[in-house]
């Protein structure tokens, strides 16, 4: 039997598990009670009339990197509508405040054969489009032989995610032989997807670099510039806790040559809040999501709260870029900070960014740091000498800005299918 007979056998054994699999996530709290018959498949609203783009992301990444590219297909046809589907509740609440009008969205259904069919039948796609690299076999199969256009932008692996696929070719073969065009966002990926046999366009480039500056609330910022006075303010961005400890270890790097310094915090799942104030305890810490604000003495401002790294970048002068200092991470996308015009440092474990962060380096607009001594004595020399930490940011803002054509590239890749 194939691989993908074998995948759907399993995954068809498994169905009737879901409501145990959904139980234990949901007590978790890694599903929403009043949405778990969207993991089923079944669609908690209507189909609308005409022309249907689904689009899928894995979490809040990938769904906000679709934002500029739904906008600009939505404003191009009045009569069609987009379905955007995501696997986490963040990305969902997320959605919910960002999403245009004529544009929805549902909970991606487990890849049981049944719940996929039952999606299917209700949203008829005429267009499915997946981001970057979260790929599930039956989703996939099944969109396909229901007749819908099919695309992988901005797709993205690490070596190993390639050599996982490579291991499988034959079955790799057959799952991205379903895309009618597949847009890579990095060289690796590229290359990669030609050898295991995908429809690659041969233009390369990264489609979160379209993106615009994120937005923020300036009042709120006047009000948290207003508490934290002329102090010098660093941000570590996504952080993760394998490199927490080290953020901390930098901070009082800095705080030991220069007693103004603080820290922002914000970590890459800020659920975790609680368990990072108390790593913290040492400092005297303001918790934004139980409604603290910082003050001229305090040391660490943990914004453990959803969608504000706007706000964040706003307030800071210079940013670690985290989910990079340790060997077990691959990095996170610094081009928030750079269109913020935000001095950018990160650390060496950038694996998912290669490309991005290349050109970076290339053009002297971001630091890398190998350690939390390094970066506080860094973070310490970019707060000191801020003529430099702006031309860095500077050039930095150019490099995001050089990348803006993949939006147009991409719309004009997807025209040809609807």
């Amino acid at each position: 039997m194939s691989w993908a007979g074998t995948y759907r056998r399993l995954m068809s054994g498994l169905e009737p598990f879901a409501g145990y699999i959904l139980k234990r996530r949901l007590k978790a709290g890694k599903e929403d009670i009043a949405r778990i018959s969207e993991r089923k498949g079944i669609a908690s609203r209507p189909r609308p009339d005409g022309t249907l783009i689904w689009m899928h992301g894995a979490s809040v990444g990938e769904t906000s990197m679709l934002l500029p590219l739904i906008e600009r297909l939505l404003s191009d046809d009045p009569k069609l509508h987009v379905l955007v589907t995501s696997g986490t509740l963040t990305s969902a609440k997320i959605m919910a405040d960002r999403l245009p009008p004529r544009a929805m969205h549902q909970m991606v259904p487990l890849d049981g054969p049944s719940f996929v069919d039952r999606f299917l039948a209700h949203w008829q796609p005429d267009l499915a489009i997946w981001a970057e690299s979260e790929i599930w076999p039956n989703l996939v199969l099944q969109t396909q032989a229901s007749g819908a256009k099919m695309a992988l932008i901005n797709a993205r692996m690490n070596q190993a995610s390639i050599d996982r696929w490579r291991a499988k070719r034959k079955f790799a073969r057959q799952i991205f032989s379903c895309f009618d065009t597949i847009l890579p966002a990095d060289t690796l990926t590229h290359n990669a997807l030609s050898f295991l046999g995908g429809n690659v366009v041969s233009q390369i480039g990264n489609l979160k670099t379209a993106a615009p500056a994120l937005s923020y609330d300036k009042t709120e910022s006047n009000r948290l510039k207003a508490a934290t006075g002329r102090r010098s303010i660093w941000l570590a961005a996504s952080t993760h806790a394998e490199e927490e400890a080290d953020i901390l270890t930098a901070h009082e790097t800095g705080l030991s040559k220069r007693a103004d310094m603080l820290l922002i915090l914000m970590p890459r799942h800020p659920e975790r809040g609680d368990e990072i104030a108390a790593m913290c305890s040492g400092h005297k810490i303001a918790q934004r999501s139980k409604g603290e604000t910082p003050s001229e003495d305090t040391s660490i401002y943990l914004m453990d709260t959803l969608g504000e790294m706007g706000l964040a970048l706003d307030l800071a002068d210079l940013a670690f870029i985290g989910g990079s200092l340790h060997s077990t991470l691959t990095g996170h996308n610094p081009l928030e900070a750079a269109r913020a015009g935000v001095p950018i440092l990160t650390g060496p474990h950038v694996g998912s960014f290669t490309d991005i962060y290349a050109q970076f380096f290339a053009a002297n607009a971001a630091m890398r740091v190998t350690s939390g001594k390094s970066l506080g004595d860094t973070a310490l020399a970019l707060t000191n000498d801020r003529a430099a930490a702006q031309q860095m940011a500077a050039r930095a803002k150019l490099v995001a800005e050089e990348s803006n054509g993949v939006l147009e590239y991409t719309v004009a890749q997807l025209r040809a299918l609807i």
